[in-house]
């Protein structure tokens, strides 16, 4: 007779890696030993220091809250699909966290024994753990680097580890397609099989071995100088022992093997030895072209550019290097950083040969700002262009001239912008358009009607504008005028209401039964916009609040959440899950963008898998909560 709740058991995991990388029957199977456990509110599930347990567990449902003993700040939360208390039993150590029901929950534990042998005979099993313990993180797919479970300091490791990561970060990449021969072959055939293939090494093997390797440079001195006869052995001019590594040899530890041992070829292997079979050859030109997607070789390649044109490939390279990022999983808070660096470096050196291309220098000092997602370091595809420029107060004569030259330079700018991937922006909020290119005066008068006189309008302008960033000229305009918008801000507090009442407009992500609201009508009907109804929440939630803080320093969503944290302690653990909610929503929205090859911003639901809507819809509660702490904060509900 057929156990319906071990079926049950199995239709539930094979949603969720690594079990979703099992055959039905060996799921099954395994099913049939789950035990299910129900806990209560705020009831333990193991202690820190305690014993592993015989098995691990899966939220089927509820929450379980990860954290240090006698600590408030939860580590980590798991809910529907998430594992916990995995790795401890892999590693056969004791529990480092403790680990209790947030709500009342239902778990499925699953004996250690009977998993780990799948774990060493499934690849998709056995990757999931490698990637997930190598990372430090619980699932590596659905909750990426949100928290480092086995760390005393979750906020130094994230840091640390991943600039270290940073620093060695890419595989190298090498040829697959190994061309060899034997130790007896001539040194005229080794020479004729080199310029067939058009390559500038061969393998010498053995038995399938590797026992030395003939390059160009071999051929060079010891046949082309006379020092050998061209019917000589390959045993006698080959370079042995061959130099061999393991094929997860990364760009840095290439560089620094091929220096070395003052060699320009390397030999991959199974097990990074000679003693099993080779399976790649690396040379120093595929080292370079990998260099060629490191951030401090674009932004060297970036500074050097002196035609618009050779900035297009270099964007290119940008999104080449923010898929590899996404791939291998790097937080979302050092992508951000480092994509963030690399267009504010294009958009400076673009600034500067447009500066180039004009007939006289700028008549005054001046700053150029990105806005909106740029200035708040959260633009990652190509979307369209925010931005503006401010110049220092000039006499009142030559004031039209003044702005007569900088709007010249802002259109060439922003065509310049456009030529390379920047969209123009929709709704002309851009230097070029006369009202977003003024002296600091007008700047200062302007941005005070914006807080004065409050309209629907007044808002939406003013919340674009206070995220901004001041990427080149005199950077002390933007410090002065964002010193007057605080002290007028300070002026009319009633002000934080109206932007309040601005960070409640956008409409829930989810409807009746958590079903996702799409749009109606429109070039993107039935679609999702997770900008609008998931981003924009959470972006103009932490703008109001940490404005009514009198913070101007900090621009970044995620940033000024955490920064919320610091300031509330009563509201920290929300303001962290709105800060983990912001990244992996700016990951989902790169990700589809990079897929669909548009902005991410409008999601076709039917493409996304049950496990990808599961995740967005995990960020949703935050959102809710978010906006009920802002409705309170600002005193909404009574108006």
């Amino acid at each position: 007779m057929k156990n319906t709740i071990s079926q049950r058991v199995a239709d539930f995991l094979k949603n969720y890696p690594p079990f979703n990388g099992l055959k039905n029957s060996v799921l099954q199977s395994l099913s049939e030993e789950v035990t299910i456990i129900y806990k209560e509110k705020d009831s333990i599930v193991f202690s820190e220091k305690e014993a592993g347990h015989d098995h691990f567990y899966v939220v089927h449902k509820g929450a379980i809250a990860l954290a240090k003993a006698g600590i408030t700040t939860i580590v980590d939360l798991c809910d529907e699909g998430d594992i916990f208390g995995l790795r401890p039993l892999m590693a056969n150590e004791n529990y480092e966290l403790e680990a209790k029901a947030q709500e009342e929950s239902i778990l499925y534990a699953i004996p250690i024994e009977i998993f780990k042998p799948l774990a060493l005979e499934n690849k998709a099993v056995g990757n999931f753990l490698i990637e997930s313990f190598a990372s430090n993180t619980r699932n590596p797919y659905s909750k990426s680097h949100r928290g480092k479970l086995y760390s005393e300091n979750t906020a130094d490791v994230e840091v640390t580890n991943s600039e270290l990561k940073l620093l060695d970060l890419q595989n190298v990449p090498y040829s697959k397609k190994i061309i060899s021969c034997s130790p007896r072959t001539t040194a005229k055939k080794i020479a004729e099989l080199m310029t067939q293939k058009k390559i500038g090494a061969i393998l010498v093997v053995k038995e399938k071995l590797p026992v030395g390797i003939i390059t160009d440079k071999d051929l060079r001195n010891k046949i082309v100088t006379g020092q050998f006869p061209i019917t000589t052995a390959a045993s006698k001019i080959m370079t042995s022992p061959v130099i061999t590594y393991p094929k997860t040899l990364t760009v840095t530890q290439a560089q620094m093997a091929m220096m070395k041992s003052n060699i320009s070829h390397l030999c991959l292997t199974k097990d990074g030895t000679p003693n099993t079979k080779a399976i790649g050859i690396l040379s120093k030109h595929d080292v370079m072209v990998s260099l060629g997607n490191n951030p401090a070789v674009l932004i060297k390649a970036i500074k050097r550019v002196k035609k618009i044109k050779s900035l297009k490939p270099i964007r290119s390279s940008i999104m080449e290097l923010l898929k590899g990022y996404l791939a291998d999983n790097i937080p979302m808070t050092i992508i951000a950083k480092i994509i963030s660096e690399l267009n504010d470096a294009c958009i400076k050196q673009v600034i500067s040969l447009s500066l180039e291309k004009m007939k006289t220098p700028p008549p005054t000092n001046f700053a150029w700002l990105t806005l909106g997602s740029q200035g708040r370091s959260e633009q990652m595809l190509h979307t369209d262009q925010d931005n503006a420029l401010i110049f220092e107060d000039v006499p009142e004569e030559l004031l039209p001239k003044t702005t007569e030259y900088f709007l010249e330079f802002s259109n060439l700018v922003t065509k310049k912008l456009n030529y390379i991937g920047y969209e123009y922006c929709p709704a002309e909020m851009m230097a070029s358009n006369p009202q977003w290119c003024l002296s600091l005066s007008e700047w200062k008068k302007t941005t005070s009607h914006w807080i004065i006189n409050p309209g629907t309008d007044e808002v939406l302008l003013s919340s674009i504008f206070f995220d901004y960033n001041a990427v080149y000229g005199d950077t002390s305009l933007a410090t002065r005028l964002s010193d007057h918008i605080f002290y007028t801000v300070q002026k009319y507090p009633i002000f934080f209401v109206h932007l309040a009442k601005g960070a409640l407009q956008n409409p829930s992500p989810t409807g009746f039964f958590r079903q996702f609201l799409v749009e109606q009508d429109g070039a993107h009907k039935d679609s999702f916009d997770v900008k609008n109804r998931a981003l924009r929440p959470l972006t103009d939630a932490a703008r109001v609040l940490i404005l009514s803080h009198h913070i101007k320093s900090i621009n970044n969503t995620s940033e000024r959440f955490e920064k919320l944290a610091e300031l509330e302690p009563n509201n920290r653990e929300i303001y962290l899950a709105c800060s983990y909610a912001s990244k992996a929503l700016l990951k989902f929205r790169t990700k589809q963008g990079i897929a669909h090859n548009d902005s991410g911003r409008y999601i076709n639901l039917d493409t996304l898998s049950k496990e990808e809507k599961i995740k967005l819809k995990r960020t949703f509660k935050t959102i809710k909560e978010i906006q009920e702490l802002v409705t309170l904060r600002f005193q909404l509900k009574s108006m």
